[in-house]
């Protein structure tokens, strides 16, 4: 047995069934034994599962391209680039060697800061990215950044698809939703309903009006109809991300002029009631295999599930900023590269490879989707972006 799972047993025989997000957080939180903690090469031929940067540095490129003509309309200095959950910052340094390169009207005024809680890759970052070390910055939480003190760009990369979520299950006879949560059955962590009113678990039930909020009302703008509930398959099992929404909210609230936006595995709210969906998103996966027991192995496999990115959006909105659009990665891609500033980002056959496996439904265009949202500055209306 791990140390991990060790953790886990002990903690769930202290404690009865734990719910799932508290699970999955250790699974890749965990100080020196999640996940996310313990291998550096995750991401490639070699790792668990391939990412828009694993293509090639085009990918950095092209959102340098867009972001330098993003920073040089912002008004005033310094300018910030802040990249949340930067892994083992590849994408810093690709974004940053063709800012140097190609824009020192911006490069010269630029502030790069990394959001990275873990101590450990911090220190693979700092090592990754040496050579730009005077104007890279580490901060450890949005604590750390003021309100509206950034002017430029925030973003990330599958983040937010690793951010711990609650599964919650339909109950169609009692018709109202329950929790669950994670147990032993000897020395195997199973599945278990949590009891209601413990540990977080929802329960919310079926209004008799004619259209009824479900325990995602919180989180995102799905009003589920009492039509549809009545129709749900028992058993029927869906996400929820509180922390993702979370930290939307803070990142919107630290944005005092220019863009926040995330690139990710996701979908609309209400796509995420359909019948493919009956199990969920959640997935596990290792050695670019998607594994059958998402609780096996804490900590030695990749967990996963969907973005809503209608509850960000919602968040973001909430916090003042503007949405300028929410489009599959293969649209926002191709668009940009239809622009006269990146005309000429595609000029070799490696460069056209990587803009195919970036854009095509069937490799990563539609697999992803990016959710762009703005604060302008007092008095004037940016442009915005169009699919």
């Amino acid at each position: 047995m791990s140390a991990l799972s060790d953790i886990l047993h002990r903690e769930i025989r202290h404690c009865g069934p734990i719910p799932f997000a508290r699970f999955m957080d250790r699974a890749l939180y965990c100080p020196e034994l999640g996940y996310y903690d313990r291998f550096a090469n995750t991401v490639g031929r070699a790792g668990d599962y391939f990412t828009s940067v694993s293509v090639g540095p085009l990918f950095g490129e092209l959102l340098a391209r867009q972001f330098a003509d993003w920073l040089a309309a912002v008004p005033g200095e310094p300018r910030q680039l802040v990249e949340a959950g930067a892994h083992d910052g590849q994408l810093a340094h690709d974004l940053l060697a063709w800012l140097r390169r190609n824009r020192p009207d911006v490069w010269k005024r630029l502030e790069y800061w990394v959001l990275e809680p873990s101590t450990r890759r911090q220190q693979w970052q700092r090592q990754k990215l040496a050579e730009f070390a005077p104007q890279v910055r580490w901060l450890d939480a949005w604590e750390r950044v003021a309100e509206r003190a950034v002017r430029g760009v925030i973003f990330s990369n599958e983040l937010l698809d690793a951010m711990p979520v609650h599964r919650l299950g339909w109950d169609a006879i009692a018709k109202r939703w329950f929790e669950w949560g994670v147990g032993l059955e000897g020395d195997q962590f199973v599945w278990r309903h949590l009891p209601r009113g413990s540990g977080g678990a929802f329960a919310v039930g079926v209004d008799e009006a004619a259209e009824v909020r479900s325990p995602l009302a919180s989180l995102a703008p799905v009003n589920l109809p009492a039509e549809l509930l009545a129709v749900l398959p028992d058993g029927f099992t869906t996400e929820v991300c509180p922390q993702a929404a979370r930290w939307w909210t803070q990142a919107a609230s630290r944005l005092g002029v220019g863009r926040l936006l995330t690139f990710d595995y996701g979908l609309p709210g209400e796509d995420f009631f359909t019948p493919e969906r009956s199990k969920g998103t959640l997935r596990a996966y290792r050695a670019h295999r998607l594994c059958p027991d998402v609780l096996a192995d804490p900590g030695a496999q990749d967990l996963t599930a969907h973005v809503n990115f209608s509850s960000l959006q919602t968040a973001g909105e909430a916090a003042g900023l503007r949405t300028e659009g929410c489009w599959p990665q293969g649209v926002f891609l191709t668009r940009l590269v239809q622009t006269d500033s990146a005309a000429s980002a595609i000029s070799t056959p490696a460069q056209a490879r990587q803009f195919q496996t970036l854009t095509h439904p069937e490799h990563l265009g539609a697999r992803f989707r990016v959710l762009v949202q703005s604060r302008s500055p007092p008095g004037s209306s940016p442009p915005l972006l169009r699919p």
